[in-house]
């Protein structure tokens, strides 16, 4: 019969090998696309928040798979895009920049 400890530590380094896999896993699947990354960067360049300009124009490519043309306006290209909204009645804004 083996001696505990030795089961134990094969386990702990089990656990800590799958804890490492799965955290690069998840940054992997949380990176934005090449697609997703260019066209948010055009589209806030002019924004004066960018990076909540480039947060939300991100989540919206993501979902939509289309950011409009130019630095503002132009929702009409993207009617996933254009429709998204947060909040309603007086609070309704448009989700995406």
């Amino acid at each position: 019969m083996k001696p505990l400890y030795i089961t134990t530590t094969t386990t702990l380094a089990f656990l800590l090998l799958l804890l490492l896999l799965a955290s690069s896993y998840l940054q992997t699947s949380m990176a934005g696309s090449a697609f997703c990354d260019g066209k948010c960067k055009v589209r806030c360049s002019k924004a004066s928040v960018q990076d909540r300009c480039l947060r939300y124009c991100g989540l919206c490519c993501a979902e939509c798979n289309c950011v409009p043309s130019g630095t503002y306006g132009n929702k009409d290209e993207c009617p996933c895009y254009r429709d998204k909204y947060t909040g309603t009645g007086l609070r309704r804004r448009s989700k995406c920049p």
